[in-house]
């Protein structure tokens, strides 16, 4: 379950759980859950369960197994810290990755209150991002949970984009993702949100990726924003580790 990604800010993603259940207005059309249906009518075994939360602890070393570097995306088909994933798969995935520092891993998670209260009592190394998922401006508590994090890339995505996000506190975020939502269904991002984004990136000097417009036919709408492709990468640094 470890696949190359065509997700233009990583190269491959790992998937030791699988399904995952909405939690704000950003999952209503969720790509994961069609992926997930669209494999278990495939016959695909992994997905037998359709989307609903499964562990797959065989996956789990699997990074082991890598000897080339890469940029690795943790469950883009689920959310690791759903309240459903015990604390000791969690802490099994965070031994993996700090002990394959060849690589970087990029955790996301719209589980951020979940991801704060473990943060202490888990190995932050260099190469162990950690990120939320900000859509709208009702989420946007999760980038104060994010921030007490010891990771040394703290990084935003607004993806889907479905509001705007003109009042974004970027202390202590390295990275900011924008991508518009993309397949059946999709809600419009409109360019006033992404540019807004971007002042406030180059006002806080945050680096800026802008992923997609999106759309149901996400080609067609493209990557340039104002003629020009934002494909800024974050800096790993060291984190001070707050006491448990």
């Amino acid at each position: 379950m470890a696949t190359r990604s065509s997700i233009e800010w990583t190269d491959m993603t790992w998937n030791p759980v699988t399904g995952c259940t909405k939690v704000s207005a950003g999952c209503k059309n969720c790509y994961a859950e069609r992926m997930a249906l669209r494999l278990r009518a495939m016959g695909q075994e992994r997905y037998a369960r359709g989307f609903s939360l499964t562990l797959h602890w065989d996956l789990v070393s699997l990074p082991y197994s890598w000897s080339k570097p890469r940029r690795v995306f943790i469950n883009s088909m689920s959310d690791l810290f759903h309240p459903e994933v015990p604390d000791e798969f969690i802490y099994a995935v965070f031994e993996t990755m700090s002990e394959c520092p060849a690589h970087q891993f990029q955790l996301l998670t719209k589980r951020s209150a979940r991801l704060r209260k473990m943060g202490p009592s888990l190995p932050w190394t260099l190469n162990i991002w950690a990120g939320v998922s900000v859509e709208t401006e009702e989420v946007i508590g999760r980038l104060d949970d994010l921030r007490e994090v010891p990771a040394s890339v703290r990084f935003l995505s607004c993806e889907p984009l479905i509001g705007p996000l003109d009042r974004l506190n970027l202390s202590n975020i390295d990275w900011v993702i924008v991508g518009g939502e993309s397949g059946p269904g999709a809600r419009p991002m409109e360019k006033p949100w992404v540019d807004s984004i971007l002042r406030q990136c180059r006002v806080s000097n945050v680096p800026f990726f802008f992923k997609q417009w999106g759309g149901r036919h996400k080609a067609r709408g493209g990557r340039l924003l104002n003629g020009t492709t934002f494909d800024e990468m974050p800096s790993p640094r060291a984190r001070q580790r707050s006491p448990i």
